[in-house]
């Protein structure tokens, strides 16, 4: 029981309900992560690793099997002269993995690693990425936020975890990340959490969005802004063919990315019409639907809808 509490109180932020869910998960659950854009190059119980292209792969986690190595998704993005592994995951052998899978794959260890948020489940493990052979460190990107938040006392105290954040360098705005043949940009846009990074190839269409984007799951609001949140996913809608990793579910493209953006559209309207009507959140979530036009959505806990509406409420 012991355990159970522990990773309740640590991943909390994001995914708790995942992994304490698998068990009973359904089959629409299950099909929040069936769809596959890219070739798979390795699989694990945890996830798969997809190539968008030449030398960009996706790694797409699959958490209700049970298998908490990574829990969020996360991804390698490759230059000339860098190579960049996103997300810290929840343990340090989700990260090595990763960090393996690019050397395989580009013949270099991880220059640079990118965490989105400070959420246990995409920083906890980011001290793997240190070679333990002592040859390779890479540099660590992070919010300003991220660094503050994951380092509060209430957090992990893992020794490795807290050096690695310690090192960081903060992206305090945003910044161009120069891998020698490409330009990745980091954003700070926040919205999900205070700390919310985004990283993007511009010129191939790639946008790793982190948890401002999940696709075909309604998301956990828990640390969120709303109104920043809408302003996030706004601009991060693009014009011409993109891909869109998210930070949970499949890969997305526009058509995906435009029902999650309808989505949180939905919850909003419905939860300004409820503040309107003097409605409490409470009352007011236990009975909202997402309309049928949206199609189907994983919703895991009952509880989101009230945690989105309680998020409203605080700025309406």
């Amino acid at each position: 029981m012991s355990d159970r509490r522990d990773f309740v109180r640590l991943t909390g932020g994001c995914m708790a309900h995942l992994a304490l869910a698998s068990a009973l998960s359904p089959r629409s659950m299950l099909a929040a992560w069936a769809g596959r854009r890219g070739d798979v190059v390795a699989q694990e119980k945890f996830g798969r690793l997809e190539r968008i292209d030449a030398t960009t792969w996706a790694l797409i986690s699959t958490p209700l099997t049970g298998d908490r190595t990574t829990l969020s998704n996360g991804g390698i993005v490759a230059g000339r002269s860098g190579v960049l592994a996103i997300e810290g995951f929840v343990s340090p052998e989700g990260a090595r993995w990763l960090a393996l899978r690019a050397r395989e794959l580009t013949g270099r260890w991880p220059t640079h690693v990118v965490a989105t948020h400070y959420h246990a489940d995409h920083v906890n493990g980011i001290a793997g990425y240190v070679d333990p052979g002592g040859s390779s460190r890479p540099e660590f990107l992070v919010s300003p936020a991220t660094r503050e938040l994951a380092l509060r006392p209430d957090q992990s105290a893992d020794a490795a975890r807290a050096d690695a954040l310690n090192s960081s360098r903060a992206v305090l705005d945003s910044e161009v990340l120069d891998l020698g043949d490409r330009l990745v940009y980091i954003s700070n846009m926040r919205g999900h959490t205070a700390s919310d990074l985004v990283v993007e190839d511009k010129d191939r269409a790639i946008v790793f969005c982190g948890d401002l984007v999940w696709n075909a799951m309604v998301p956990n609001y828990v640390d969120a802004e709303p109104r920043d949140l809408r302003f996030a996913v706004h601009a991060l809608e693009r014009s011409g063919s993109v891909t869109y990793v998210p930070g949970h579910g499949a890969l997305a493209g526009n058509q995906e990315f435009a029902r999650y953006s309808a989505m949180l559209d939905a919850i909003e309207a419905g939860a300004r019409a409820a503040h309107s009507a003097g409605l409490s959140a409470q009352v007011a979530a236990e009975s909202f639907r997402l309309p049928g036009s949206l199609g189907e959505w994983v919703l895991f806990n009952p509880s989101f809808f009230q945690r989105a509406f309680d998020a409203w409420y605080r700025v309406l």
